[in-house]
């Protein structure tokens, strides 16, 4: 399936104005909500206005303030029928939903008011050695699928999620608008700002860069096991999670937990490789933003990160589901860390592939253009 790439204002006139209805149920804050504060700015431009309506939770409180700082209303509810009474009083053309929880979607279609857009972010498998496939499409087929077919039309993140969700789930309208980031946030820095940052931080060796929550799917063990065969490296991990705690009491002195930070962009661009061994993605937003800085990837070998990364020329590919993989993440790194005149041009190469299709304007661009369309009775 291609991607949807379009602009409405292409065509040479300005659009029709579309209201639309975000909601979810998420009780924190996850990749589809940064997703839904990235694009809902941007995206009227093109003729598209959003309303968010979201839990009345602690969870939710800053994330809800930091949407209003950026001028985008925001309805807090304790049950969905406060969002069917929001949807009496407004005229909202395409409802957009999103759901953390099992069987979510159908209590949107029981309470609210259609016609309905999902929004899936969903990892949709975990690619484990020896997991049978299938017993796992069977759990999400009961806990999700069958309830997101019942949205009108599905948008999903990558070519990848949209065929496999027609192929294994017998969804039909799903259509795929690739992810993008804000390249002036992520952008490289020349190599002065570039040594200045690197001794802020203290990055001294080849540096090896993972920005990722602590959670089984991004694969922090297998970071760990590599930086124990790479003493000569230094490793540095962004981020908090549940496995936070016990990895730090088996880590080697060549491995830094920095926690929770807001500098992200900065060691992004002071790192020389990011290093995401992730075991499940759609289309990750951490992999966009390390190439959007000029920092190649090292990455597992799965659809979703074929889609960004091409072996030799963003970074490097590695089979993680392999028996061999920690052995094939050390000869990586140790090729990317002695050939580093290459391993900037794979920076550059990431850069470029960011900007040719997955900067923040043309994923607003896109998922506006669709919406347009989508929107057409």
């Amino acid at each position: 399936m291609e991607a949807f790439i379009s602009d409405p204002q292409a065509t040479g006139h300005e659009p029709q104005p579309l209201e639309i209805l975000f909601v979810t149920d998420a009780p924190a804050i996850g990749g589809s909500e940064v997703y839904m504060r990235e694009l809902i700015v941007p995206m009227r431009q093109h003729g598209v206005s959003s309303v968010v309506a979201m839990p009345d939770v602690p969870g939710t409180a800053e994330f809800r303030r930091q949407l209003q700082e950026r001028g985008i209303t925001v309805h807090a509810y304790k049950h969905l029928g406060e969002v069917a009474e929001l949807q009496q009083r407004s005229a909202f053309r395409l409802t957009l939903l999103s759901s953390w929880n099992p069987r979510g979607y159908r209590k949107y279609y029981a309470t609210l008011r259609g016609p309905f857009v999902a929004l899936i972010h969903d990892q949709l498998m975990l690619h484990i050695p020896g997991l049978p496939q299938g017993i796992y499409r069977a759990f999400y087929e009961v806990l999700a699928a069958q309830d997101i077919r019942g949205a009108d039309h599905i948008v999903t993140v990558s070519r990848w999620a949209a065929q496999y969700l027609e192929r294994w789930h017998g969804m039909k309208n799903v259509h795929a608008v690739p992810n993008g980031v804000d390249t002036q946030k992520f952008r490289p820095a020349n190599d002065a700002k570039r040594e200045e940052l690197r001794a802020k931080f203290g990055f001294t060796a080849f540096t090896v860069l993972t920005v990722a929550r602590f959670s089984i799917e991004k694969n922090h063990p297998t970071v760990i096991e590599v930086a124990r065969r790479t003493p000569e490296l230094q490793f540095v991990l962004a981020g908090t999670g549940y496995l936070a705690e016990p990895l730090k009491r088996i880590a080697t002195p060549n491995v830094r937990f920095l926690g929770k930070r807001n500098d992200v962009p900065e060691l992004y661009r002071a790192a020389d490789v990011a290093f995401q061994p992730t075991i499940a993605e759609n289309q990750s937003l951490a992999t966009l933003e390390a190439m959007s800085s000029g920092t190649p990837i090292l990455t597992n070998d799965i659809p979703a990160q074929r889609e960004l990364v091409a072996f030799g020329r963003e970074g490097l590919l590695v089979n993680g589901g392999a028996a061999g993989s920690v052995s094939g993440y050390v000869k990586a790194l140790r090729t990317l860390a002695a050939h580093p005149a290459r391993t900037r041009e794979m920076g550059r190469a990431a850069r470029e592939k960011v900007l040719s299709g997955h900067t923040l304007e043309q994923n607003a661009a896109a998922l506006a253009g669709l919406l347009h369309q989508l929107a057409v009775p």
